[in-house]
């Protein structure tokens, strides 16, 4: 399944440590289809957890190949890995690297490489980790279909 990434940047009042409001941009990562449909899943998502007014300020493809999250409690980041596949020519024998971005959820940068390498573990391709960065992503949204919401097939289970 392809996934469409866009990271959606909210703006909203935000109670600080000090107890004082304080104005804060926060991206989140969304899958959707369009422009159109990542601005109103972000708001479905972020609604219930924003007491306030808040504003959607930017929307913008983001380029993941894929996602990496963790259920472990201290994995609260997100971090950006750029990958390069490195394939050999058959004609030439030049090795040639792709490039490809993964997002990784980890508790900092050794273990974002650690949880990187495990989520690669599958895969035969060789790669060579060229960097990796902590995000300010706050949280991300895969899309899920709703069960029964729209059936492919309405009519399908009363024959």
């Amino acid at each position: 399944m392809m996934h469409n990434w866009f990271e959606c940047k909210i703006r909203y009042e935000k109670v600080a440590e000090n107890g004082m409001n304080k104005k804060v941009t926060e991206p989140y990562l969304v899958d959707a289809l369009s422009f159109t449909e990542a601005e109103s899943r972000i708001i479905e998502e972020i609604t219930p957890f924003i007491s306030g007014e808040f504003t959607v300020t930017d929307i913008k493809r983001a380029n993941y190949s894929e996602l990496f999250p963790s259920e472990e409690e201290a994995a609260d980041r997100w971090f950006k890995c750029k990958l390069y596949f490195i394939s050999l020519d058959e004609k030439s024998g030049a090795e040639k690297k792709t490039a490809a971005n993964m997002l990784v959820q980890a508790a900092d940068l050794r273990d974002a490489v650690k949880k990187l390498d495990e989520g690669m573990k599958g895969t035969m391709a060789d790669y060579v980790i060229a960097s990796v960065a902590e995000t300010a992503i706050m949280d991300v949204y895969p899309y899920s279909a709703e069960p029964d919401v729209k059936p492919e097939f309405p009519d399908a289970d009363k024959r």
